[in-house]
């Protein structure tokens, strides 16, 4: 069936909410890529060592992961736009702060409230999809959005580096905390929720059609404590595990990996890390297309997501494997470049199944804990893979372990994950 005419207020409120999704999540990996770009001159001023550095990372995956699980109730309870409103604020203000911490301590708790406040963004996102756009058309605005998160660390070196040498670190963090609090006020000036607008009865079709009819009362705790009970929930969680897992293996790694393993300097390695997550973000964009164009060949929401996802993840274990074993530099970063890739097509199928997968008052909700499962993946495998290097002397078997991780969550989208999406009448228990 053809995707219908998009009435014209409807089609300028999803232009303008795609573009600030778009910004306020370059701003989310830029503020991320931070620490690392820094890294050398805030070790030698705070006198770190590098295993401090290290828990300075994992403080902010660890408390990005477990905000999740709240975060995305909130969303459906009160809205992306005042959660992420507020979430943008938090998270810029503690990306500020951390340019006038003075010891390890407080970098501590800078970057546990960037983990917090940055914890709505995604699970927002599939928010405001799924509240404006019809369930045909939901894939490449999310595959859109969702490519800031390979956007962000294409453009953060060179940003963040020319500020840095221009300003300092300390001006570097405070610079990009500030322009965060801009785009937070803008964001909660402009966007809106459907039910702030007095919306047509054209709209309203457009909106709804294809779909049971929504529930508009917020999620109540024992409606969100039952989606754990539902296949779609683990399907979603473990998928998207091996993702994230693998995302941050490389994006936690890559530079360290380049140098030791493939023996760039480190001025080669700051440009050759930045081209595999270019490819990212096509795979991101150039996938949600995809999808849409197989739910209108007849594929349910759901399947017309998995299977990109599932190709997507095999291939990303294919070339990891292949980057591990090539005595090939060249070789070894065109693989990365296509672990990137799939990446990008990964991640966005696995937000636009969120947006499909159940009811609109619980988008928000499944998004966190699908999100949560991911960033435990994330957090992991910066400290299992450097475990692992620390133990062999070498970066291969590490790799392998993340090829392996994501080839399990491709059987889990497989094996795991039903075609038919919670319902309603599910979600109420009934």
């Amino acid at each position: 069936m053809a995707v219908m005419t998009t009435p014209p207020r409807v089609r300028r409120t999803q232009r303008a909410a795609l573009i600030l999704l778009v910004i306020v999540g370059t701003i989310n990996y830029v503020d991320r890529a931070t620490l690392a770009v820094g890294g050398t001159l805030i070790r030698a001023d705070l006198g770190l060592t590098l295993g401090e550095m290290g828990m300075l990372l994992s403080a902010f995956l660890w408390a990005y992961a477990f905000a999740q699980l709240p975060g995305g109730a909130l969303i459906d309870r009160f809205g992306p736009r005042r959660l992420l409103g507020i979430g943008l604020f938090i998270w810029s203000v503690a990306q500020a702060a951390g340019g006038i911490v003075s010891n390890f301590s407080q970098f501590v708790v800078a970057r546990i409230f960037l983990g917090l406040g940055e914890a709505p963004m995604f699970s927002s996102g599939a928010r405001v999809v799924k509240d404006w756009y019809n369930i045909r058309a939901r894939g490449l605005p999310t595959g859109i959005y969702n490519c800031t998160s390979t956007l962000g660390p294409t453009i953060a070196p060179p940003i963040l580096t020319a500020l840095m040498l221009a300003f300092g670190w300390r001006w570097m963090f405070i610079i990009v905390g500030l322009a965060g609090v801009v785009v937070a006020m803008i964001w909660f000036i402009i966007y809106r929720e459907p039910d702030e607008v007095d919306l047509t009865a054209e709209e309203k079709n457009y909106l709804q059609d294809g779909e049971e009819p929504q529930p508009h009362a917020p999620i109540t705790l024992a409606e969100w404590k039952r989606l754990f009970s539902f296949q779609v929930s683990w399907g979603l969680i473990l998928g998207f595990f091996g993702v994230v897992y693998l995302l941050w293996l490389f994006q936690a790694w890559l530079p360290g990996y380049l140098e030791m393993e493939r023996g760039m300097s480190l001025q080669k390695t700051g440009w050759v890390a930045a081209i595999p997550y270019a490819f990212g973000v096509i795979g991101s964009i150039g996938t949600g297309k995809v999808a849409d164009l197989l739910m209108a060949r007849g594929f349910t929401p759901i399947d017309s997501r998995r299977i990109p996802a599932v190709i997507s993840l095999l291939a990303m274990a294919c070339f990891t494997v292949l980057a591990a074993l090539t005595p090939s530099n060249t070789l070894a970063v065109a693989c990365i470049a296509v672990v990137m890739f799939g990446a990008g097509s990964s991640s966005a199928m696995a937000w636009a199944m969120v947006s499909v997968c159940a009811p609109e008052n619980n988008t928000g909700s499944i998004g966190g804990i699908m999100n949560f499962g991911g960033y435990l993946g994330g957090a992991l495998a910066p400290l299992i893979t450097g475990f692992i290097v620390q133990a062999t002397g070498h970066f291969m078997p590490a790799l392998i372990v993340g090829a392996v991780i994501g080839l399990a969550s491709a059987l889990a989208y497989i094996f795991v994950l039903p075609s038919q999406p919670i319902s309603v009448a599910d979600v109420a228990g009934k």
